[in-house]
């Protein structure tokens, strides 16, 4: 039906044919498949020429009504939440980051109609209604996408006062200093660039639990039980606090990064929060 309505709106196969991206054969074929259905002329041919008939005419007005009202459903559908700005991200990211600069988001947003939409799987921010997303990656990933970096992928061992002041040896930042004090595990494999293993330089596996979620691992270093790997930027607040202490000037730094992610024909008002989101961290 939509194949024989561009045909009609344009009075012509070749016309619909780079209208709808397909070839001029595939046009004429749908059409002759519809003439065949209904068992009735729909175009009068003339040579290369093609004319509506009575009965195409009368099809065409009933198709473009239908598709006139479909179109102002989805649009009344879209509108309820047209006004609600949708942000995704990780979970862990989401506590650990946004949400003491959430405020952030509502000061640009009319009436504060912000939706938070967490997911491990990024896959779920490709859906329309998400304005803004915050990601781990390289911008190669989301080649369809504006990609700003927001913090560098880079870790370094942390813990809680307390802890630091029963293994006073950490302070020395010496990699081989953790190899016998309690620590606590992301769910990484041995061998991953931001695993203790791999800090510490060591080829068996360390002993102690392993968490998949950073958050869970984060409350265990802040109730003095053991020393973590901290993401950048993650731990902010939690050292402007006092609740943990940097064990080490130096970090070391993944090829990936957290990046915001929005649509290359964005709007003002997502790029206002996405600058928003990058000034807070140059500040």
């Amino acid at each position: 039906m939509v194949v024989f309505e561009a045909a009609a709106r344009h009075g012509g196969l070749t016309a619909a044919a780079h209208e709808l991206n397909i070839a001029q054969s595939a046009v004429s074929r749908h059409v002759a498949n519809l003439e065949r259905s209904l068992s009735i002329a729909l175009f009068a041919r003339k040579g290369n020429r093609v004319t509506l008939t009575e009965a195409g005419a009368f099809l065409a007005d009933a198709i473009r009504e239908g598709l006139g009202a479909i179109s102002q459903a989805v649009d009344r559908l879209s509108a309820r939440d047209a006004d609600t700005f949708v942000i995704g991200c990780s979970h862990d990211f989401a506590q650990a980051w946004l949400m003491p600069r959430f405020g952030l988001v509502t000061a640009e947003i009319a009436g504060g109609r912000v939706l938070l939409q967490t997911s491990s799987d990024y896959r779920d921010f490709d859906q329309p209604q998400v304005a803004l997303s915050i990601r781990f990656g390289t911008p190669e990933q989301w080649p369809h996408l504006q990609a700003e970096k927001l913090l560098d992928g880079e870790w370094f061992p942390v813990c809680a006062p307390d802890f630091l002041a029963r293994y006073p040896a950490l302070a020395s930042a010496d990699p081989k200093a953790f190899a016998n004090v309690p620590l606590l595990h992301q769910a990484t494999q041995p061998g991953a660039i931001d695993s203790w293993e791999s800090w510490i330089g060591s080829e068996r596996l360390l002993p102690g639990p392993r968490f998949s979620s950073y958050m869970s691992m984060m409350h265990e270093t802040i109730a003095g039980r053991g020393a973590a790997l901290a993401w950048g930027g993650f731990a902010d607040e939690h050292l402007r606090r006092g609740q943990i202490v940097r064990l080490a000037a130096t970090a070391r730094r993944h090829e990936g990064g957290f990046y915001i992610l929005t649509r290359r024909n964005a709007g003002p008002v997502v790029r206002t929060v996405a600058r928003a989101l990058l000034d807070s961290v140059r500040a």
